[in-house]
């Protein structure tokens, strides 16, 4: 097996997603331009997605970083839109897109349009995480857009089982896929509610970060192949998993959130930079299967099919939102909804390489033997309509978003909660100290226990000190200089214990030692409050 050209995929994504964080241009969209552009490269391999490979391996990983990363309370009251959108919406899209290519491309069997319409229905969970990190959108609709992009992959792939059951003539129903829909949903809701007590109580039981952190690298894997196994969604099945681990690690040890915190980052900025690298790389897979067609009539095909694809997005969004809103107790729940959100909703409908992972999985020959119809276009056309949406709609979303002035984030509103939030904090925690040195059996020096004070006391006041007055020289706040003087004072620490180590003094595995206890106090001493 050449291992070669996963590690320059690997290496030469993460390197443009590294600079991509240097330009004012949007890091999926970079990825893909590059691909683009790499794949006529002498000498570059094929990379042809395999669903084999994306749908069980990379999927599962991508889903579980998003979910957990979600908020269970936020995704809870916003689940009427988030359902509207990833499931009917997704329904309704794939009828849409399927009856539009039927009447735009002669000679395409509707049972091969609604392939089409399956495949490219549902917004890609990583295009929508990764946009919504990078324009900062209101908390509501960022909830909306991950929430529906973490469950309407299950909708899609069986759709397009239904579908694509038809097209090669298996003899499949609406009402038996209907049925099939219900049962997968079901079922892989049903077997993420089964394992996630036992995962998360296998997380807590488990005393070394390292294996916690082992465990839950394999923890989408697993609820993913075991739902697959009975026939349910995978999809549903971790996202659930993930949620619930996610709402209770609070429960897991210290120790494990920080290791797990930085192994997932790593995790999802190495699969989200080869996944958008692929989706360039695929132009000349696809376009070398388009041989029957010339070009201007297959972009004819291309610009009509992704029109309707944003249009069928807009068809949905503005009844799904403001409908609802004509009964009262709906109003009075969730508030009143300017034209602004589902506009930004609308437009922010972006594919990506899940849609072309379930396009490559269509295939080559149906029921009687005879090749599948129109396979090559609809993998084309699912190609086309991806590029555009994520070039399209990528780039023009952050201007859109500032040219509709939503209200930017409350700094000091915020700052206000936490600190709030921390002095309740520490009034509980001081009284707990209190009653633990009442106890003569945890007794405890004078200094000693004023140190412990002296921390909760500096917990407390450095988000109050936020609020203060800057440094009229530096423009720190006092607990931006406190921070900094720390990590000086550390640094110095740590250039003797290196030193001492280089001199022989100590050997590397104390240098390790003393190093961790330095990270620790830095880590505590220089937490992130952005």
């Amino acid at each position: 097996m050449d291992v070669m050209p996963l590690l320059l995929l690997v290496a030469g994504s993460a390197a443009v997603a590294a600079a991509g964080r240097r330009v004012p241009v949007p890091v999926p969209l970079l990825l893909v331009a590059v691909g683009l552009m790499v794949s006529y490269v002498p000498g570059v391999p094929d990379y042809t997605l395999d669903p084999h490979i994306v749908l069980p391996l990379l999927l599962p990983p991508l889903l579980y970083t998003a979910a957990t990363d979600s908020s269970y309370l936020d995704l809870r009251a916003q689940l009427r839109p988030v359902a509207l959108l990833s499931v009917g919406y997704v329904l309704f899209a794939t009828f849409v897109v399927g009856a539009a290519a039927y009447l735009i491309v002669p000679g395409l069997p509707l049972t091969a349009a609604l392939v089409l319409g399956a495949v490219v229905a549902p917004p890609d969970a990583v295009a929508a995480t990764a946009v919504a990190r990078r324009v900062g959108l209101p908390s509501r609709i960022t909830t909306i857009l991950q929430g529906e992009s973490l469950v309407n992959d299950a909708t899609a792939i069986t759709a397009f089982r239904v579908a694509l059951a038809a097209a090669v003539g298996e003899g499949a129903t609406w009402a038996g896929g209907i049925l099939e829909f219900v049962v997968a949903a079901i079922g892989g809701i049903g077997m993420g509610l089964v394992l996630m007590v036992p995962l998360h109580w296998l997380r807590t039981h488990l005393r070394e970060a390292l294996l916690q952190n082992t465990l839950s690298l394999l923890i989408p894997f697993v609820a993913y192949a075991v739902a697959e196994q009975v026939h349910a969604s995978g999809v549903l099945a971790v996202v659930v998993v993930a949620l619930y681990l996610g709402h209770r690690a609070w429960e897991v040890d210290f120790a494990t959130r920080l290791q797990e915190e930085a192994v997932w980052k790593m995790v999802a900025f190495v699969l989200e930079s080869a996944v958008f690298a692929l989706i360039g790389l695929q132009l000349p897979v696809v376009l070398k299967g388009l041989g029957e067609y010339e070009g201007a009539e297959a972009a004819w095909y291309a610009v009509a099919v992704f029109l309707v694809v944003a249009a069928a997005r807009f068809v949905w969004v503005y009844p799904a939102t403001f409908l609802p809103r004509l009964s009262a107790r709906v109003r009075a729940r969730e508030g009143e909804m300017s034209w602004k959100g589902p506009f930004i909703i609308g437009w922010a409908g972006m594919r990506g390489v899940v849609s072309l992972a379930i396009a490559f999985s269509i295939p080559l020959t149906v029921h009687d033997g005879g090749p599948f119809p129109e396979r090559n276009l609809i993998l084309f056309l699912t190609f086309t309509t991806v590029i555009g949406t994520l070039v399209v709609q990528g780039v023009t979303l952050p201007p859109l978003i500032r040219l509709l002035k939503f209200p930017t984030r409350d700094v000091r509103t915020e700052t206000l909660a936490e600190a709030n939030a921390q002095a309740q904090a520490s009034r509980a925690a001081e009284q707990r100290l209190d009653d633990l040195l009442a106890d003569e059996r945890n007794a405890l020096p004078g200094p000693l226990a004023d140190r412990l004070r002296t921390v909760l006391e500096r917990r407390r006041n450095a988000v109050w000190e936020r609020l203060g007055q800057v440094n009229q020289v530096t423009g720190e706040t006092v607990d931006d200089t406190y921070r900094r003087l720390s990590r000086e004072m550390i640094g110095a620490e740590r250039d003797v214990f290196v030193r001492l180590r280089d001199g022989r003094y100590i050997d590397d595995e104390m240098l390790r030692t003393l190093l961790r206890r330095l990270d620790l106090e830095e880590a505590a001493a220089y937490r992130e409050t952005t």
